[in-house]
């Protein structure tokens, strides 16, 4: 048996950050992966290879639509798919090698091979040894929900994972679910030139976002795209027939039963935490109803010594909100005194032009009684925006009525992924709306909008609209 004081269950960016910070402090640290390959879901098969393929397809989209608005003509543009997809897989290829130098460098002991509890100090690694941790990290993800009627074969019918590596783009392409993952790739997918139809249960698209900018994301892909979108909709089943996929759609609300023939279908529909084959039972552990393990305020487990972050516990399956979990774990183990809020966790699409969001909703507030204000401006009336050829999107700020105090912000628009690194410092350091205008911003910039909209929030008017 080896014994480490840190033992970490899974290496996506909830394990690895737990695991690099625990041995930055000082702790000997061992981490359990049962796949050969580093990073988890968001290096291998998420996060990184579906943005290379989001700026690939980006960039191609821009060369066929709108460089010839530049003065630039290119006389034939053409996809070269299959170099699309190498492009992807090297980049996956450093950003894990990264992670594998980054384990090294910090003496961690990496075990291959699936990770059981064996009790609650023990972890038995599957074609490995037992290791004992003082402390124990569960950071094991999650995993594509299933769908009633909707088998996943992997072939025709495909969750994100597959549809990363499909040998051809679709020529038609449904999509069950207009969450963050569907969205993302009916952009990718609808600029290659796929027929793209997203069937979303719910009223409108990105639940949980701004309802204005899920709004304006419907214009876009609809504008853009040609995507054809059935809001308030349920698939009831498909149906193969050779090659093509017949999927069965109907209104959430009762109605005609619809058949929409499809090359390929994508369950979209969101994730569940994945915690199977972990034997939690044998220490002390469980589940809620929801499949996550509850955790206290300090995301200990009903066993103290041991932990869970990320995708597998409450609050926001995203990938920086693991890196925070396991970043605030590592630190009290050290000691120290971090602290968490998931209300300063931003939210992003990272379509074109962007979408992110962080803090209240309007929907929120609303929901809560709690009096506010909101200054919009525009993306058309910057200066930098027009210069770009970017003028589609807005920038939203949510104040306290009686405070000014800075409730959220939302962006629709260029760089909004980045932009929104201001609202998340705001609402971390107590800003005010008046606080964002104050920010002496360069001129022309994209980020001049914060400013504006901050004013609208904090007096009423922008003051270049």
């Amino acid at each position: 048996m080896e014994r480490f004081q840190v033992v970490v269950i899974g290496s996506g960016p909830g394990g690895y950050v737990a695991a690099i910070r625990a041995a930055q402090l000082g702790f000997s640290v061992a981490l359990v992966e049962r796949y050969p390959s580093l990073g988890g879901t968001c290096l291998n098969v998420g996060c990184i290879p579906s943005k290379a393929l989001l700026d690939s397809s980006e960039k191609y989209y821009e060369a066929a639509k709108h460089l010839a608005d530049h003065g630039i003509q290119i006389p034939s543009v053409s996809v070269d798919w299959s170099k699309m997809l190498a492009r992807k897989a090297q980049v996956v290829k450093q950003t894990v090698g990264g992670i594998e130098f980054l384990m090294k460098k910090n003496k961690i002991a990496v075990y291959h091979g699936h990770g059981r509890l064996r009790s609650a100090n023990e972890i038995a690694v599957e074609g490995g040894p037992v290791l004992y941790g003082e402390h124990i990290i569960i950071a094991t993800g999650s995993k594509p929900s299933p769908l009633p009627g909707v088998p996943i074969d992997k072939k025709r019918v495909i969750t994100s994972t597959e549809a990363l590596s499909l040998s051809e783009i679709p020529g038609r392409l449904v999509i069950i679910g207009g969450g963050v993952i569907g969205v993302e790739m009916a952009s990718i997918f609808g600029r290659l030139g796929s027929a793209v139809t997203i069937v979303e249960f719910l009223d409108r698209l990105l639940p949980g976002m701004d309802a204005e900018a899920a709004e304006e994301v419907r214009r876009m892909l609809t504008t853009d795209y040609g995507a054809k979108i059935l809001l308030g909709h349920a698939a009831q089943g498909v149906e193969m027939r050779g090659e093509i996929v017949k999927v069965q759609v109907a209104p959430r609300q009762g109605g005609s039963v619809q058949e929409i023939e499809a090359d390929y279908v994508l369950v979209a529909v969101g994730r569940r935490p994945y915690t199977e084959g972990l034997e939690l039972e044998k220490a002390g552990l469980s589940v809620d109803e929801r499949g996550r393990i509850p955790v206290n305020e300090h995301l200990q487990t009903a066993v103290p010594h041991i932990y869970a972050i990320g995708d597998v516990i409450r609050g926001p399956m995203l990938a920086h909100k693991a890196s925070e979990d396991g970043i605030y774990v590592a630190e009290r183990l050290a000691g120290r005194r971090p602290h968490l809020d998931y209300r300063q966790i931003p939210g992003v699409v990272y379509i074109w032009p962007e979408v992110a969001g962080v803090g209240y909703t309007e929907e929120e507030l609303k929901q809560e009684g709690r009096p506010y204000r909101v200054g919009k401006f525009p993306y058309r009336a910057s200066g930098r925006a027009r210069a770009a050829h970017e003028t589609r999107g807005f920038v939203k700020i949510i104040a306290d009525a009686k405070t000014d105090m800075l409730l959220g912000m939302h962006v629709v628009g260029p760089r909004a992924a980045d932009l929104i690194a201001v609202g998340v410092a705001g609402l971390a350091y107590g800003a005010s709306a008046e606080d964002i205008f104050r920010l002496p911003l360069a001129h022309p910039t994209f980020s001049e909008a914060l400013k504006e909209a901050a004013l609208a929030a904090s007096e009423g008017a922008p003051i270049h609209l």
